[in-house]
Order: structure tokens, then sequence, then C-alpha cells
């Protein structure tokens, strides 16, 4: 088993992060960069990756579906060839869907699942080998409010609920192993991801004013933040840390 100051020597540690091409993927991959850690910053469009990479020459773009059969391999295998090691998996990629029970179609939930939860499984599961050699981290991207009721767009959240159980049980079936595992539960964040919903500019701002008045610090939350806390619990300071899910939602979740 690598030891906890393994990944802390002069060799650049390298990261994977997912849903890289805007939002808490993009300022996570800037963060990290701003650190020292290579990072292969994976997304579907080449454009939003390259805007993630531009001025930057510690990001790498790839630009892969996650939900593609071959895309866990196809990104491990050109994370090792490129930089020959992974130290920090980021599992960040993910879509919200909306529509109240009665109104879900198997297409529909397919989508979010396979996006938000099987891709993140079989990814891991690829990239593993290569944590355990570096006595790496996996830090899943949840939401806050999976540990909350979300009336109207709860398969969603149970997807990323489900990403929370899969983060704890991962913790102590991996901790022999020497990779730690935790998540990052975001509240309400100004990104993209509302945009990609369906809903009407009119719906997503009767949205924001509900979360505002939900978040005890008031106001909505930046990508920066986010990718903050997903930075220091990637750190190798953060050795002794695995299991957690640490909400960053401005006090949602205890509300």
């Amino acid at each position: 088993m690598p030891s906890p100051s393994s990944s802390s020597s002069d060799v650049p540690r390298v990261a994977v992060v997912t849903g890289a091409g805007t939002g808490i993927g993009r300022a996570t991959a800037h963060a990290l960069a701003d650190t020292g850690v290579r990072v292969v910053a994976v997304g579907r469009r080449p454009g939003p990756l390259a805007e993630t990479a531009e001025g930057r020459p510690a990001i790498t773009p790839l630009s892969v579906d996650i939900t593609a059969p071959d895309a866990p391999e196809e990104i491990v295998r050109h994370t090792l060839r490129t930089h020959r090691r992974l130290d920090v998996l980021v599992n960040n990629a993910g879509i919200v869907g909306k529509g109240a029970l009665g109104s879900f179609t198997g297409e529909t939930m397919n989508h979010q699942l396979g996006t938000n939860l099987l891709a993140p499984v079989l990814l891991t599961q690829a990239a593993l080998p290569a944590l355990e050699e570096s006595g790496g981290v996996i830090v899943n991207v949840t939401t806050s409010v999976g540990q909350r009721a979300w009336p109207g767009n709860s398969f969603y959240a149970a997807t990323k609920t489900a990403l929370e159980l899969l983060t704890r049980s991962w913790a102590v079936e991996l901790a022999p192993r020497g990779v730690r595992v935790v998540a990052v539960a975001p509240g309400a964040v100004e990104t993209p991801i509302g945009e990609h919903t369906g809903y009407t500019p009119q719906e997503r701002a009767a949205i924001r004013t509900w979360q505002i008045g939900h978040t005890p610090l008031g106001r909505i939350g930046r990508p920066e933040e986010v990718a903050w806390a997903i930075t220091q619990l990637a750190a190798p300071q953060a050795s002794f840390v695995t299991g957690v899910v640490l909400p960053v939602d401005g006090g949602a979740v205890v509300a």
C-alpha cells in the first residue's frame, strides 16, 4: 500500500475531471492546475474544453462522451499514456432533468442514470488499478438536495444520493488498498446546467428565488467555491479523510 506521502513527491500529481467544459468542472480543472496538478479535462464538446484549457498548459482536453461503452478505458488509457499515472479522479459530470412522478419515461431516466451514476461507477472501476498504484483519491460530486426532499425532480436527486452511498461504501471497501473516496455536495450554484433542463427562463428565475430563500447565507454559490472544496479534499494533506460527504450549499441542508 502506498504511504500517505507517496503522492506528495516531486512528481506532479495527475487528475481526471469529468464534465470539465463548464461550471464546477471547469473551475475544478483550473483550481487543481493552479496547485501544480496535471489535469485531463473530459467532456463531450471540444469547444468548451478548449476554453477550459486555454492559457493553462497543465490542462489537457479530452473530448469523450462518458456514457459511451468504451469511454472509461479510453479515458484511463489516454491519461496513463500522456502522464504515466493517475492520482485524482473527479466524477463531476451530471445532467439535471425535471418532472414529477407520473411524468418519467424510460428514456429520460436512462439518460440521467447513465450519466449521473453508471458512468462514474464504470470510470472508477477502470481507473482503480492506477489509483491504487498512486495511493489516489476519488471525489464524487453529488448534490446537497440529495439529503433532503426535491419534489418535482426526485429522480435526479435519487441518482446523486446513490452516488453518496457509493462514496461511503467505496471508502470502506478501498481503504485497505490505499485509495480514499470522498464527495462534495453542492447546493444552488451558478452554472449552465439549469439551462439544459428544459426549464423556461421564468421557471429558472422562480427556482433561483426559492433556492436563495432556502439558503441561510442568502445567495447562490460560485463554481470556484465548490472547486476549492474538491481541491482541498483531494490534496495529500487530507490523507486521513475518507468517506465524507461535504455539503457546499450555504447552509441549505441544515436549514
